[in-house]
């Protein structure tokens, strides 16, 4: 990035940088009900096949219910498994294994203490809202949330980083991404976002603090 750009907002993801990986709530699934990642892969994409939108992205962009997504994968899945899969409790499991990440959620109480105009940017599910805004002092930390089931886009889609920056007033120019996905990343870049692709604590919080400090690290 520059050394002339004047960073006053920044603008985080919630899953799996102010939390623990996501990769984890799904192997919690895995284990506890024996239906394994490929086979719910798999059972996205024959969904997506059939009906030309992908299942996930429907869910998190609040066109379908949580309740209509399981009974499609427990459908898709049967075939798979040789029998109907019990899917309701998916949710219970998934955030079960879902611990809150405390040094980026410090990162983030500090820089809002120290001025910093601060948002959070999610895909996540309608349903779920209560459960992960109870993981964090969300409000406390972020003046504003723009959940993609909400808005009805998802990242990586254009739209949704256009609404977070419209709702907040500010230019992309002055504003600092982080995620845990690069094409998220990437998105955010091409509208003109300096970016931080989350990796680990140690790498994420050093490239956060040189991006704010005016120096070099951050895309």
């Amino acid at each position: 990035m520059s050394g002339d750009r004047r960073i006053g907002t920044v603008i985080s993801d919630f899953g799996g940088v102010l939390t623990t990986p996501l990769i984890q709530s799904f192997l919690a699934f895995q284990d506890q009900t024996g239906i394994s990642m490929e086979a719910l892969g798999k059972a996205m994409g024959k969904l997506a096949d059939r009906d030309g939108t992908h299942p996930l992205f429907e869910l998190e962009t609040g066109r379908i219910a949580e309740v209509d997504f399981l009974e499609q994968m427990a459908g898709a899945l049967e075939p798979e498994l040789g029998h109907r899969p019990e899917m309701h409790r998916f949710k219970e499991i998934y955030f079960e294994a879902l611990q809150p990440n405390p040094p980026m959620i410090e990162l983030m109480r500090e820089l809002r203490s120290a001025g910093k105009r601060m948002a959070l940017l999610t895909n996540n599910v309608r349903e779920w809202e209560p459960l992960w805004r109870s993981m964090l002092p969300v409000d406390e930390i972020f003046e504003l949330v723009v959940d993609s089931a909400f808005v009805g886009c998802r990242k990586p889609e254009p739209e949704i980083y256009e609404i977070t920056l419209e709702r907040l007033g500010v230019p992309a120019g002055e504003c600092l991404f982080v995620d845990d996905v690069e094409d998220n990343c990437g998105a955010a870049r091409a509208l003109g976002m300096a970016t931080v692709h989350f990796r680990d604590n140690e790498q994420a919080i050093a490239e956060l603090r040189a991006a704010l400090d005016g120096r070099s690290g951050a895309a």
